[in-house]
């Protein structure tokens, strides 16, 4: 469980950096007729939000959580800022399962 928390946490400060981005681009290209930037950073931060899911999925199985909130954490990566928050629900949840174990 461990060696899945690390790429989970790092992918979901990136996720939820280029979600910010992604907005800003959006407003840019909607508000300003700005378009560039999004052409640009939409494919890279969809990308990187597939390698999300995946690292979302592969902790969720190895912590044995229920499927409704392994759901949960996939989908905090769509909402500016929720990412942030989940990061540090999940790193609590998994040290805490941890120190259990261990225990």
């Amino acid at each position: 469980m461990e060696s899945a928390l690390k790429p989970f946490r790092i992918l979901a400060y990136i996720v939820g950096v280029m979600l910010l981005v992604l907005v800003t681009c959006i407003v840019l290209r909607y508000g300003f007729g700005i378009e560039e930037p999004s052409k640009f950073v939409s494919p890279i931060h969809g990308f990187l939000y597939m390698l999300y899911l995946v690292a979302a999925m592969n902790l969720g199985m190895k912590a044995r959580w229920t499927w409704p909130y392994i759901l949960g954490v996939m989908l905090a990566g769509t909402v500016p800022l929720l990412s942030f928050v989940f990061e540090r629900k999940v790193t609590r949840r998994v040290e805490a399962e941890l120190v259990t174990a261990t225990a």
